[in-house]
């Protein structure tokens, strides 16, 4: 019989595994846990996680527990009498209680190539630090974050066409690739977990809406990585050369060679707003103010004039 499994997951990453894994012969997903109902949309009415919704989908029973640090919460767990735990994007360490119970231990599906980028935001720091690829690493939890031994890791590039959003999109399907396949080697003992080098390790703390700020005295390409690596959220920003220092939040841009004066608005025009950064300089091909909608350089321009020789914040 395949291994009872309960699969513990939140954010939307977290979903192609688990379909991947409830059609899969190789396990018998038992229940999903996920974080309760956070409030949400214009009303703030709670909203359930991504995986609730897929798990929901599924005809799969869900739990919510608030944390799995009690003794209520582990015998909930328990309940399930599963074989085994598969996390993905959950948002909770799991205390030794937990990694305790099921008898083949518990997985993680993180979403780069440990050690590198332990932590909550693996995906945007692969870009913003340049990275040229990444991948999916398939490992057995301990109490650590992200520390326990590696089963099996897949890998790809990271293109200068790529977000984290497309990232996030390619990474999770390779992670349900890589589950699925990787699972019953792991449970025959054919797949060992590896320890992982610490010395090689690096972290990649969660992401926060001021990262978004640019700072004009970075250089294009740092800025331009940036850019990449907040898309979606919470994208990138800065200020007009108003009384009121209104932000807008850069949408598209590519690199120029030309070189300006850092937050200096170099030219304008329908083709894009050209200004200088702490090397070459960014044109700026769509842009949002607070409370508008996305536009086109040409429609910006008509509604908020720039020119030539004006800073940005």
């Amino acid at each position: 019989m395949p291994p009872r499994v309960l699969y513990m997951g939140t954010a939307e990453l977290a979903c192609p595994p688990l379909a991947a894994l409830h059609a899969s012969p190789v396990a018998d997903v038992v229940g999903v846990v996920t974080q309760p109902d956070r409030p949400g949309g214009r009303k703030l009415k709670p909203q359930p996680s991504f995986v609730k919704q897929c798990a929901l989908d599924l005809g799969l029973p869900v739990i919510q527990p608030q944390t799995l640090r009690t003794p209520g919460a582990i015998e909930q767990l328990a309940a399930f009498e599963p074989d085994l735990f598969v996390v993905t994007a959950f948002g909770q360490i799991l205390p030794q209680s937990a990694l305790d119970l099921p008898p083949h231990g518990a997985l993680n599906v993180h979403v780069s190539l440990l050690p590198r980028h332990r932590g909550a935001a693996p995906i945007q720091w692969a870009i913003l630090e340049g990275d040229t690829e990444t991948g999916v690493t398939l490992m057995r939890m301990d109490a650590g974050l992200d520390t326990g031994g590696i089963i099996a890791t897949v890998k790809t590039e990271i293109t200068e066409g790529d977000t984290a959003q497309t990232l996030h999109d390619r990474l999770g399907q390779m992670g349900a690739v890589l589950l699925t396949e990787s699972l019953p080697g792991y449970l025959d003992g054919t797949r060992k977990p590896v320890s992982q080098d610490d010395a090689r390790s690096t972290y990649a703390r969660k992401i926060l809406k001021q990262d978004g700020q640019i700072d004009w005295a970075e250089s294009a390409k740092t800025i331009h990585r940036k850019l990449r690596a907040l898309t979606p959220w919470p994208g990138i920003f800065t200020s007009l050369p108003t009384a009121k220092l209104r932000l807008v939040k850069i949408q598209s841009a590519d690199i120029s060679t030309t070189e300006g004066a850092a937050g200096e608005v170099l030219s304008t025009g329908e083709n894009g707003i050209l200004i200088g950064c702490g090397k070459q300089s960014l044109n700026l091909l769509r842009l949002q103010r607070e409370g508008s909608r996305p536009l086109n350089p040409g429609d910006f321009l008509n509604g908020f004039p720039l020119h030539a020789g004006q800073k940005l914040g």
